[in-house]
């Protein structure tokens, strides 16, 4: 078999959950998965460097497509800049809600950079726009053909509304790209799922590779207790949220709890993003779990009876009150805001959901820094409640090795985590599949090998003449096929020697092996080979035995003639020829005719 290969360069997303690049060569085709930004940095560092690619020339010569897993910006937010300002015009493939809601996060991105930051090099509301006329949009499951020998194909990966794992295929070679994905249902969607597709290469996200995360449960009873304590005392709660996801899934859990306790203290969410995102959410409700399709027809889930549009004023106002406020990881916008007013007064808590990027605010006060300096060298000094409760719907170890043995794969790639906590998961995954796990750094490529299998079909009338010979194939024991393989149109075709023949216009050559037995033997020749015959014809009763009038004898197909030895007169030479399809009966003939001829009668 011949031996290709699959290339994968973790082009910034190896060992980092700051941002997701990946680019895969399978079978000749260049795939890159994901385009996203990283959240830390305001310099250059925040977006991929697309030079690795190649420094001169459209990106569109030397890429076959792109995929983009699910709408969180670090996995799609380069994308105006790589298609529009970097420039490439190939196809972008990602899921119908991924299209729908990536341009409003990018517009709400871009206006927090360009309009509050005032950054320069970034993209325009027009790029946006000009780069989703690049994108097509798939369905779950549907097998969708970028080029005659390119094929991808979506699954349901849970974690946020129209996330996907996709499969790329080229050939007999496959690769799975996770993406980021949740392998236990929560309130709103559903588990990630994939079937046995057994890839030469498994690319799973690995966020939280070392945690096995407690319960649910107990986790949303600590969450409920926090906030129900701190809006008692009269403080107030700031959840920093990403417009979609975590925040539909935080918003029912407290209106649930807010109806049964009987609550009156208000709860907010930004404003413009979730009328949006629960407009993506009727609109896509599919793609939410069963629970929230069955009660959709009595009532909408994400119409909130306590969960109020959040003015900019409110913050100010006195008494306790929740308020969810994007983005997620304290890095710009509303929540950092609502963060600076409210930092200062201990009666306050900020409770953050998800993983937060080093150098974000997020990240700082998580790990425990009290004194933060803002912009203009004012120092901000935190007095309130810092709490972190991981409501992230990224799969945890138990996930991810549940994922993997779903699909099965050859060999598996982590990316999309921290270098310590994969090296754990890396050995977990090697003991328990015993498969090759890699976990390359930024900027490291990784070749694999891969055995390709090349499919053969057996013409009717070989497999009949098998079949007649009474054996039945078992998937125990291989059988042996014996036929002529022949090629046509670019597949392989095993048929009968005759078939072959025929198809293929050639004529048959006839092949004889011919075998040397010394007889001990004074007599002429004709003599000798009278005594062959006879001999032959009393041992070998089943078969055509014929003395021909030029002194040969035949059985069957085989040719038997004496002849005289060149220095011994007293030896005689049998020369016994056969044909290929004969060669049992002329070995038998041989090994008979060498035991020597009975005496006869003198």
């Amino acid at each position: 078999m011949g031996r290709s290969h699959c290339k994968e360069t973790a082009h910034r997303a190896g060992q980092d959950v700051g941002r997701s690049c990946i680019l895969v060569s399978i079978g000749g085709k260049n795939v890159m998965l994901d385009c996203g930004m990283h959240m830390g940095f305001n310099d250059d560092r925040r977006f991929p460097d697309f030079s690795y690619i190649t420094r001169n020339g459209r990106l569109t010569d030397f890429l076959d497509c792109v995929i983009i897993s699910h709408f969180h910006l670090d996995h799609c937010g380069a994308l105006p800049y790589f298609s529009e300002m970097v420039g490439y015009d190939g196809p972008i493939y990602m899921t119908h809600p991924t299209q729908a809601i990536c341009p409003i996060l990018l517009e709400d991105y871009r206006k927090i950079a360009v309009d509050k930051k005032g950054e320069a090099n970034f993209f325009t509301s027009q790029m946006i726009k000009d780069c989703m006329k690049k994108v097509v949009a798939v369905h779950l499951h549907q097998t969708v053909q970028v080029d005659d020998e390119l094929e991808i194909k979506a699954y349901y990966a849970g974690h946020v509304l129209g996330a996907a794992m996709f499969q790329i295929k080229v050939g007999s070679e496959s690769v799975v790209y996770t993406g980021d994905y949740n392998m236990t249902p929560d309130r709103h969607l559903g588990a990630a799922w994939i079937d046995k597709c057994r890839p030469n290469l498994l690319i799973t996200e690995s966020t939280y590779a070392t945690t096995i995360r407690d319960s649910k449960r107990c986790r949303e009873r600590d969450f409920l207790k926090k906030v129900h304590e701190t809006v008692e005392r009269g403080g107030k709660v700031l959840i920093p949220v990403f417009a979609l996801g975590r925040a539909q899934e935080l918003c029912i859990l407290l209106e649930t709890f807010w109806e049964r306790v009987n609550l009156k203290a208000p709860i907010y969410f930004s404003t413009g993003l979730t009328e949006k995102a629960n407009h993506y959410y009727k609109l896509f409700i599919t793609w939410t779990n069963q629970k929230i399709r069955k009660t959709f027809v009595q009532r909408n889930m994400f119409e909130f009876k306590h969960i109020k549009a959040f003015d900019r004023a409110f913050a100010d106002n006195p008494g306790p009150m929740v308020v969810f406020a994007t983005p997620g990881m304290l890095h710009a916008g509303q929540s950092l805001q609502i963060f600076r007013k409210w930092a200062g007064n201990e009666k306050n808590m900020v409770i953050m959901p998800g993983y937060c990027v080093q150098g974000t605010v997020g990240h700082k006060i998580l790990s425990g820094q009290r004194k933060l300096e803002m912009e203009g060298r004012q120092v901000l000094e935190v007095k309130m409640q810092v709490e972190y409760m991981s409501f992230s719907a990224h799969a945890d170890a138990k996930g991810i090795m549940q994922l993997v043995g779903q699909a099965e794969p050859e060999s598996v790639l982590l990316v999309h985590g921290e270098a310590k906590k994969m090296e754990f998961l890396k050995q977990k995954i090697e003991q328990e599949f015993r498969v090759n796990c890699y976990m390359p750094a930024n900027g490291e490529t990784v070749t694999l090998p891969t055995s390709p299998s090349i499919p053969v079909g057996i013409s009717l009338g070989l497999l009949k003449r098998e079949m007649a010979q009474g054996l039945l194939p078992s998937a125990k024991k291989p059988r042996l096929l014996h036929g002529t393989l022949i090629m046509k149109d670019s597949s392989f075709q095993l048929v009968s020697s005759e078939q072959a023949l025929k198809e293929l216009g050639l004529a048959e050559h006839q092949l004889r092996f011919t075998c040397r037995v010394h007889l001990h033997d004074s007599r002429k020749e004709q003599e000798t080979a009278a005594r062959v015959y006879s001999h032959l014809k009393s041992v070998l009763k089943d078969h055509c035995v014929q003395h021909l009038p030029d002194g040969s004898v035949t059985v069957e197909s085989i040719l038997i003639q004496a002849a005289a030895h060149s220095e011994d007169p007293g030896t005689k030479v049998l020369l016994v020829s056969w044909t290929y399809q004969d060669e049992e009966l002329g070995s038998y003939l041989t090994s008979l005719l060498k035991k020597g001829l009975p005496q006869a009668p003198s």
